[in-house]
Protein backbone atom coordinates (compact mmCIF):
# COMPACT_ATOMS: atom_id res chain seq x y z
CA UNK A 1 0.00 0.00 0.00
CA UNK A 2 1.08 3.55 -0.53
CA UNK A 3 2.22 6.29 2.23
CA UNK A 4 -0.65 6.96 3.90
CA UNK A 5 -0.95 10.42 2.98
CA UNK A 6 -1.11 9.17 -0.38
CA UNK A 7 -4.22 6.63 -0.32
CA UNK A 8 -6.66 6.83 -3.09
CA UNK A 9 -10.25 7.00 -2.02
CA UNK A 10 -10.57 3.44 -2.96
CA UNK A 11 -7.61 2.13 -0.81
CA UNK A 12 -9.65 4.71 2.33
CA UNK A 13 -12.73 3.12 1.57
CA UNK A 14 -11.24 -0.49 1.95
CA UNK A 15 -9.22 0.11 5.05
CA UNK A 16 -12.20 1.50 6.48
CA UNK A 17 -14.00 -1.91 5.47
CA UNK A 18 -11.12 -3.77 7.06
CA UNK A 19 -11.92 -1.94 9.99
CA UNK A 20 -15.55 -2.73 10.15
CA UNK A 21 -15.26 -5.81 9.30
CA UNK A 22 -13.70 -7.00 12.06
CA UNK A 23 -16.90 -6.18 14.06
CA UNK A 24 -20.07 -8.22 14.61
CA UNK A 25 -22.05 -5.32 14.15
CA UNK A 26 -20.97 -4.37 10.74
CA UNK A 27 -22.30 -1.35 9.57
CA UNK A 28 -24.91 0.83 10.98
CA UNK A 29 -28.44 1.13 9.37
CA UNK A 30 -28.23 4.76 6.71
CA UNK A 31 -30.47 6.50 9.41
CA UNK A 32 -27.42 5.83 12.20
CA UNK A 33 -24.61 6.41 10.13
CA UNK A 34 -26.36 10.10 9.19
CA UNK A 35 -26.96 10.63 12.83
CA UNK A 36 -23.30 9.94 13.40
CA UNK A 37 -22.34 12.27 10.71
CA UNK A 38 -24.23 14.61 11.74
CA UNK A 39 -22.44 14.57 15.14
CA UNK A 40 -19.36 14.63 13.65
CA UNK A 41 -20.00 17.98 11.37
CA UNK A 42 -21.47 19.61 14.66
CA UNK A 43 -17.92 19.08 16.67
CA UNK A 44 -16.01 20.22 13.39
CA UNK A 45 -18.50 23.38 13.83
CA UNK A 46 -17.90 23.48 17.58
CA UNK A 47 -13.90 23.33 16.64
CA UNK A 48 -14.17 25.62 13.41
CA UNK A 49 -15.99 28.32 15.91
CA UNK A 50 -13.28 28.04 18.70
CA UNK A 51 -10.36 28.27 16.34
CA UNK A 52 -11.51 30.79 14.25
CA UNK A 53 -15.04 32.55 15.50
CA UNK A 54 -15.59 34.44 18.56
CA UNK A 55 -16.56 31.48 20.94
CA UNK A 56 -13.19 30.37 23.28
CA UNK A 57 -12.63 26.84 24.29
CA UNK A 58 -13.20 26.39 28.24
CA UNK A 59 -10.88 25.17 30.49
CA UNK A 60 -11.60 21.94 30.90
CA UNK A 61 -12.37 21.34 26.91
CA UNK A 62 -10.52 18.70 25.32
CA UNK A 63 -7.88 19.87 22.70
CA UNK A 64 -9.07 18.90 19.52
CA UNK A 65 -7.91 20.65 16.10
CA UNK A 66 -10.16 21.04 12.79
CA UNK A 67 -7.97 18.25 11.28
CA UNK A 68 -9.08 15.81 13.25
CA UNK A 69 -12.28 17.00 13.49
CA UNK A 70 -12.45 17.09 9.71
CA UNK A 71 -10.82 13.33 9.06
CA UNK A 72 -13.75 12.37 11.47
CA UNK A 73 -16.18 13.38 8.93
CA UNK A 74 -14.29 11.84 6.23
CA UNK A 75 -14.03 8.65 8.04
CA UNK A 76 -17.83 8.76 9.09
CA UNK A 77 -18.67 9.72 5.61
CA UNK A 78 -16.58 6.70 4.12
CA UNK A 79 -18.23 4.21 6.47
CA UNK A 80 -21.68 5.77 4.89
CA UNK A 81 -20.33 5.19 1.52
CA UNK A 82 -19.54 1.77 2.26
CA UNK A 83 -22.19 0.62 3.91
CA UNK A 84 -24.25 1.49 0.84
CA UNK A 85 -22.18 0.21 -1.58
CA UNK A 86 -21.23 3.49 -3.21
CA UNK A 87 -17.57 4.01 -5.08
CA UNK A 88 -16.59 7.39 -4.00
CA UNK A 89 -13.97 7.70 -6.66
CA UNK A 90 -16.71 7.44 -9.08
CA UNK A 91 -18.99 10.08 -7.34
CA UNK A 92 -16.09 12.44 -6.96
CA UNK A 93 -15.03 12.63 -10.48
CA UNK A 94 -18.90 13.55 -11.34
CA UNK A 95 -19.50 15.70 -9.08
CA UNK A 96 -16.33 17.56 -10.45
CA UNK A 97 -17.43 17.37 -13.75
CA UNK A 98 -20.91 18.90 -12.51
CA UNK A 99 -18.96 22.00 -10.69
CA UNK A 100 -16.30 22.49 -13.50
CA UNK A 101 -19.33 22.39 -16.10
CA UNK A 102 -22.16 24.23 -13.98
CA UNK A 103 -19.75 26.46 -11.90
CA UNK A 104 -17.64 27.19 -14.06
CA UNK A 105 -18.11 30.90 -14.36
CA UNK A 106 -20.00 31.12 -11.00
CA UNK A 107 -17.08 33.60 -9.41
CA UNK A 108 -14.74 35.78 -10.65
CA UNK A 109 -12.10 33.65 -12.14
CA UNK A 110 -8.20 34.47 -11.81
CA UNK A 111 -8.00 34.03 -15.72
CA UNK A 112 -10.25 36.95 -15.86
CA UNK A 113 -12.44 34.35 -18.47
CA UNK A 114 -16.16 35.46 -18.20
CA UNK A 115 -19.13 33.26 -19.18
CA UNK A 116 -20.25 34.03 -23.36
Amino acid sequence: MQNEKEQTLKEMQLEVDDYIQQFKAGYFSPLAQLARLTEEVGELAREVNHVYGEKPKKINEEKNTVEEELADVLIVAIMMANSLDLDLTDAFQKNMEKFNQRDKFRFERKDGQKHD
